[in-house]
C-alpha cells in the first residue's frame, strides 16, 4: 500500500534551476569559459560538491570546489533577492491537496538543509512535510538512492511503499534505485530531459491523492 509521497525540491517544488544555471554561467564566464545550457542539465539533482568537483575536472578550473560553491551560493542569493523564490506552478496547491487527503509527505533534496527550510517556508509549505532530508546528510549524492532511503527510514515506512516525484535524470534514477514508484515532472518551460520515471507529467493541476494511489497500484512491485 502507498504509505508516503516524497518530493525533490529544486525543479519540483521551487523553480530554482534557472538561478543555478545563471550563477554557474557567470562564474564560468569570469574564468573565460562558456558552456551550452545543456551542460548544466546533467548536474540537476546532484549535490553542490559533486557538481563543482566534476566541473573542476572537466573544465580545468583553477580554484577549489569549495571556493566555487561559496561563490555560487553568493551569486544565487543576489539572483533570488532580485527575483524572489518562485514556486513551480501548481506545486503549492498539490501539496495542500495531498495533505488534506491525509497523505504523509516528505522532501528528499540534494540542496543544503538551511536552503530547503528557507525555500519551503517562503512559499508556505514547509509545515506540510513530516520529514525533510538533505544531500548534506548522506554519503552519496543522487543518482545514488541514499537521500530517498533516509527519508523513508525517518518516515518509518518501506521504500517500496513510497512514491517519489523528481524532475531530473539523476533524481529519477535515484528513485528507481530506492525501489520507489517514480513520478517524473517534465517542466514545459525547460528542455526535455531523459527521465526513467514510471509516469511522467508536465503539470500538477490534475494530480491528487487518488491518482497517486492509482499510479502506485499500477507500478508497485
Amino acid at each position: 500500500m502507498l504509505e508516503a509521497i516524497i518530493f525533490d525540491m529544486d525543479g519540483v517544488l521551487i523553480d530554482s534551476e534557472y538561478s543555478y544555471f545563471e550563477a554557474k554561467d557567470s562564474i564560468l564566464k569570469d574564468e573565460g569559459i562558456i558552456v551550452p545550457s545543456s551542460y548544466h542539465s546533467k548536474f540537476m539533482g546532484t549535490s553542490y560538491l559533486y557538481t563543482w568537483e566534476t566541473m573542476k575536472k572537466e573544465l580545468d578550473l583553477s580554484q577549489s570546489a569549495d571556493t566555487y560553491i561559496k561563490e555560487m551560493i553568493n551569486r544565487r542569493k543576489e539572483i533570488i533577492k532580485r527575483d524572489g523564490i518562485k514556486p513551480i506552478k501548481g506545486a503549492q496547491d498539490l501539496i495542500k491537496r495531498l495533505k488534506s487527503a491525509g497523505a504523509k509527505l516528505a522532501v528528499a533534496s540534494s540542496s543544503p538543509l538551511t536552503e530547503i527550510e528557507k525555500s519551503l517556508t517562503e512559499i508556505g509549505i514547509y509545515a506540510d512535510f513530516s520529514i525533510i532530508t538533505s544531500g548534506e546528510e548522506v554519503e552519496h549524492s543522487k543518482p545514488a538512492p541514499d537521500v530517498y532511503l533516509l527519508a523513508a527510514k525517518r518516515l518509518g515506512v518501506k521504500p517500496k511503499n513510497c512514491i517519489a516525484i523528481e524532475d531530473s535524470p539523476n533524481g529519477s534514477i535515484a528513485v528507481k534505485k530506492a525501489n520507489m514508484v517514480g513520478i517524473g515532472f517534465a517542466n514545459p518551460d525547460y528542455p526535455t530531459l531523459d527521465l526513467v520515471s514510471d509516469v511522467v507529467v508536465n503539470t500538477f493541476s490534475d494530480l491528487d491523492y487518488v491518482k497517486c494511489q492509482a499510479i502506485y497500484q499500477q507500478f508497485a512491485k
